[in-house]
């Protein structure tokens, strides 16, 4: 009995893969450097945030245990965030009213960046892309061309793809190029 306290958890193995691999490519360089996400605390945030939402709608169009999975996936990333928040020395008990802020922040992108993305609607993602990963007035249109082709990637995508080597997402420079035509 003792010893299953010490025995790896598969389905939490492979969610911390999982989660793992979506904060990897969230740090891309070529977000920072290429589509203009400022590499802040809070461009990291937000590029996290929107790999996050990204590969949450995917799991949401697959079969059970797809739910299952995207439910952990969600628990992890809000785990990610109450320890970031711990190690930046935010105290314990200022620390439950930060995480309803971020998951205020969280649930409201991916508000904003679903009706844009079921629509595949260039403009209005780039203008709510522009408004919380880039913090401007001008619309994100090279992100939102990233962010329209990763969605479309993540469609073609099965759990058990997504388990076993993660979500694959589209080189961020192939968008800078594009610059904002």
């Amino acid at each position: 009995m003792i010893f299953s306290l010490f025995r790896k958890d598969p389905r939490r193995v492979a969610i911390a893969g999982l989660y793992a691999r979506i904060a990897d490519a969230s740090r891309n360089p070529g977000l920072y450097a290429g589509l203009g996400i400022p590499d802040t605390l809070e461009g990291r945030f937000e590029s996290l945030s929107l790999h996050m939402v990204l590969s949450l709608r995917a799991l949401r169009e697959l079969p059970a245990p797809a739910d299952d999975v995207a439910k952990d996936l969600t628990d992890a990333f809000f785990r990610d965030m109450d320890a970031s928040l711990r190690e930046m020395g935010v105290g314990d008990t200022v620390v439950p009213k930060r995480m309803k802020k971020v998951a205020a922040s969280f649930y409201g992108r991916a508000h904003a960046y679903d009706p844009a993305l079921n629509a595949a609607d260039e403009a209005a993602l780039a203008e709510a892309l522009g408004r919380n990963a880039l913090g401007a007035d001008a619309p994100a249109i090279a992100l939102a061309r990233y962010a329209l082709a990763a969605d479309k990637g993540l469609k073609a995508v099965t759990l058990d793809m997504l388990l076993e080597s993660g979500p694959v997402f589209p080189a961020p420079e192939a968008f800078a190029e594009e610059g904002n035509r």
